[in-house]
């Protein structure tokens, strides 16, 4: 979740909706992200709202504690229920993100959940997901949310080499995040994601490799690979700018995802979005599919995003901000926008161009169309779901699918 908010209008103070955001929500399915905002230590490349205990010691006192975070996120989940009303839906995903969510005991991430499920209920078959860091876990910290309802888990290996992840400022060893994987399958956890990230300064084709190499020897049922983005305030580009260590180049990017793309399909994997493989439908994350395809989710924690029926808001990024709100009976939303039936367009062809499927071509403009068409003769899209009315990236087409998209909104 990115640190930086939008503009927007207030939020009412009870959080109302207006009343168009829930027109026919019983047709969408609806999902939960929960955040936690705490970390160890602050990566070196990383822009979320996060916070270690230093930068919060003297900036929120009490109300800024993760001892008593569990509570405060609880009273959101509470919150949502009235604003939502009578709406019908059961919650199909729960995710916990951070921030490292795993710093918090795991009764408290079952507690979180518990709220969830008592406010709205799960609906049959709901994935229940939570971030860890390789470090922060163990087998009874893992038995014991599997045992509280969490089915899926995704660990933060980033890479398997030391000095790749000594760059990054990630703290765990190589080989602990494939011991967590084994943890969590003898925990009972169905679903295992590894998150990768390529094109770390000093990082090599052999490095990416023997990353890509760990990660499936793991046995996940799921993979994610990001290529390296250079924030500016975090550490690492300051590092770049003083020049202690060189720049990410793109094509150094677009040669690390075609061995990540050809090494995980030979393993297993197939790709059903441009960052994403799984090794089964099944194990595809369905609470990042909310996303990708527009349906309806509540964020609750520091600045959490929520979107429901073309609503989207945005909660205040300090914790002790955030549990002041919600002590005071107020909606901790600092600000929202109301999406035009024209942004909404515009993000579904963003989004659902990205995934296996494609976007429909009936969500293209004259312009874009046009554009569609030129992509398909530079071999950037398939011809096959093309004839279907769909357009879907190739493999090019998936190394420069930014360019494609801004032509195809048009």
């Amino acid at each position: 979740m990115p640190s930086a908010l939008p503009d927007g209008e207030p939020v009412p103070d009870d959080g109302a909706l207006p009343p168009h955001a829930l027109a026919g929500a019983g047709d969408r399915p609806l999902g939960f992200y929960l955040h936690v905002p705490y970390c160890a230590t602050r990566c070196g490349y990383c822009d979320f709202n996060t916070y270690t205990a230093s930068e919060l010691r003297g900036t929120g006192g009490v109300l800024a504690s993760r001892d008593n975070y569990a509570d405060t996120l609880v009273e959101e989940i509470r919150l949502a229920r009235k604003v939502l009303g009578d709406d019908p839906r059961q919650v199909r995903t729960v995710f916990v993100g951070g921030g490292t969510p795993t710093l918090l005991p795991a009764a408290d991430l079952v507690r979180m959940l518990g709220a969830v499920r008592d406010e709205f209920g799960l609906a049959d078959g709901a994935e229940i997901t939570t971030e860890a860091n390789p470090e922060s876990v163990d087998p009874a910290y893992l038995a014991e949310l599997r045992a509280g309802g969490f089915n899926r888990v995704s660990f933060g290996m980033q890479s398997a080499r030391q000095h790749v992840l000594r760059v990054l400022d990630r703290t765990h060893t190589p080989g602990r995040p494939e011991a967590c994987v084994a943890e969590a399958r003898a925990a009972g956890f169905e679903h295992v994601n590894l998150d990768l990230i390529y094109g770390t300064p000093g990082e090599s084709d052999d490095d990416w490799r023997a990353s890509l190499d760990a990660a499936i020897g793991a046995g996940p049922d799921h993979v994610s690979a990001y290529a390296l983005i250079v924030e500016e305030g975090t550490g690492l580009a300051r590092r770049i700018r003083r020049g202690e260590v060189p720049m990410t180049d793109d094509d150094v990017h677009a040669d690390r995802y075609l061995i990540a793309d050809e090494v995980l399909a030979a393993a297993g994997f197939d790709w059903y979005e441009v960052s994403n493989w799984a090794a089964s439908g099944g194990g595809r994350c369905l609470h990042n599919e909310l996303y990708w395809r527009g349906a309806d989710w509540w964020g609750a924690g520091p600045g959490a995003h929520s979107h429901v029926g073309g609503v989207r808001w945005w909660n205040v990024k300090h914790p002790g901000a955030y549990a002041a709100a919600l002590a005071d009976g107020r909606s901790p939303g600092a600000g929202r926008e109301v999406l035009p039936e024209e942004d909404r367009r515009v993000e579904r062809v963003l989004l659902e161009l990205r995934l296996r499927e494609g976007c429909p071509l009936d969500l293209l403009r004259p312009a874009g169309l046009a554009a569609s068409r030129r992509a398909l003769e530079d071999g950037l899209l398939e011809p096959g779901p093309y004839e279907a009315r769909r357009a879907v990236l190739t493999l090019r087409g998936r190394l420069l699918a930014d360019a494609v998209v801004r032509d195809l909104v048009d």
